[in-house]
């Protein structure tokens, strides 16, 4: 696999077919292009659909077909979009029973794209009821599977979207579905998902990035296990998804919109500052060590370096005032895309520059205390580091993260939580950490501007129980 600097990777299949990966890291996600070298069939686009567009130009190829592999619930789709800007047919399942024009497809519909290249649907019902996968056939048969959230690199996609009452009969249909690919397709059958690279509709963490069928039917539980050892394994692993993801399954049966990145109104350190006063969603795109050095005091640090997109979209109020801030235009962009991808599209302004360059008066800059694991445990064993006092402990990881293991003492709130919960903690110092400091920033930063003293802890957790803390269990 080899990146061609379009965003897009090229990984070669056999029987005259080549089958481009457009991947979306950020959410965790993939889209494909499959061409015979002439016609193109596009599954799972994402919302910018300029992407794509730009890799069938650099092919040369027209797009002859758009397919969904079901209503996604973790992002905005670019198929409706992109068929109407390129022709194309624009197919999803029947038995969604959309209200806008598309192609309804059948379970074991055959789809002649080209003279060399065929998609044939297969009914995969387990991460929605209506999930279908496509085979891809070439002039020597089938050659792989575009499987969305359904079979996965050694997982499968979670079945809890729809609601929790739904999880266990869908955990039986995903353990059919994925043996139903696996007796259908040849074990040299490449997989294409489009979920599992991090993505929360990931059952649990995907197992590398490429794979066949064969490969997963020797190490995927799916595949595995019996139906039972499957559902209670799936079901015991899932934890909460993020919040936004009530919006996009509505949105995409809807229809979306296309794609508006016009940049958003600028705004004057006055501005921003009234904008601040009021406790509007000011989000600071920088790193976090940028921020930590200085910063405007309540604006929230969720920099482009990290998941931007799933903590933001999971913790703000949806249809708030957002405005970004970036050192530069571009980031202020960049951000634009991430966000309209999961349909935060409508900004209240946007600035680029340094802090101090945005502020109204030198009194609204501030800075962060950073610390690591070893600070943390010099300060609770009173060898007097420097710091402020850890009067409270602050774990902002997932449910599953902490359970797995945690410093002894720690207070857990997810950071999806935090702004409904900052009430709840003790007074004091409080010392804030998460996996890698990237939500630990953000919490330190939500804290800050509810008045609270903080330190970010800005070092990787496996860090902890060789810097001497306690780590439970361990």
């Amino acid at each position: 696999m080899t990146g061609n600097g379009t965003g897009a990777q090229r990984e070669g299949t056999a029987g005259g077919l080549d089958v481009e990966v457009i991947a979306t890291s950020s959410l965790g996600d993939r889209s494909y292009l499959a061409t015979d070298g002439r016609t193109a069939v596009v599954v799972d686009p994402q919302r910018d659909v300029d992407r794509v567009l730009a890799v069938a130009g650099r092919l040369e190829v027209r797009v002859g077909l758009v397919l969904e592999t079901h209503v996604h619930n973790d992002y905005v789709s670019g198929g409706l979009e992109l068929a109407r800007l390129t022709g194309a047919d624009y197919g999803m399942a029947a038995a969604d029973e959309l209200p806008f024009e598309h192609l309804p497809i059948e379970d074991g519909q055959l789809l002649e794209v080209s003279r060399h290249l065929r998609i044939r649907a297969v009914a995969t019902p387990g991460h929605t009821y209506h999930h279908l996968s496509y085979l891809l056939e070439g002039d020597l048969g089938t050659v792989g599977v575009f499987t969305g959230g359904s079979l996965l690199f050694g997982t499968t996609g979670r079945t809890d979207l729809l609601g929790e009452q739904h999880s266990e009969p869908l955990a039986r249909h995903q353990h059919a579905s994925a043996r139903k690919l696996a007796e259908l397709l040849p074990e040299g059958a490449h997989l294409w998902p489009t979920h599992g690279f991090g993505s929360f509709c990931s059952a649990s963490q995907s197992a590398g990035d490429s794979g066949t069928i064969g490969a997963e039917k020797r190490f995927n539980p799916a595949l595995t296990l019996s139906e039972r050892e499957f559902v209670d394994q799936l079901l015991t692993g899932l934890d909460t998804y993020p919040a936004y993801y009530a919006h996009m399954g509505v949105h995409n049966a809807a229809g979306p919109e296309p794609l508006d990145l016009r940049r958003p109104a600028p705004a004057s350190p006055e501005e921003l500052a009234r904008r601040l006063e009021r406790g509007e969603w000011v989000v600071d795109l920088r790193s976090r060590k940028a921020y930590a050095r200085s910063h405007l005091l309540g604006t929230i640090s969720l920099g482009l370096d990290g998941p931007l997109v799933t903590w933001l979209g999971w913790m703000i109020d949806w249809g708030a005032p957002l405005t970004l801030l970036g050192e530069t235009p571009e980031d202020v962009a960049e951000a634009q895309r991430e966000l309209a991808r999961i349909g935060i599209d409508k900004f209240a302004a946007a600035a680029d520059g340094y802090p101090e360059q945005l502020a109204a008066t030198p009194e609204q800059l501030r800075a962060t205390t950073t610390a690591s694991f070893h600070d943390l445990a010099d300060t609770r064993s009173g060898d007097g580091s420097g710091f402020p006092d850890a009067d409270v402990v602050l774990d902002v990881r997932t449910n599953n993260e902490f359970h797995e293991s945690h410093i002894a003492g720690a207070v857990h709130i997810p950071l999806y939580e935090l702004s409904n919960r900052a009430g709840e903690l003790p007074s004091g110092t409080i010392w804030v950490h998460c996996g890698s400091g990237y939500r630990a920033a953000a919490a330190s930063s939500l804290l800050e501007s509810a008045g609270r003293r903080t330190v970010l802890i800005d070092d990787s957790f496996s860090a902890a129980e060789n810097a001497g803390l306690e780590v439970l269990p361990s």
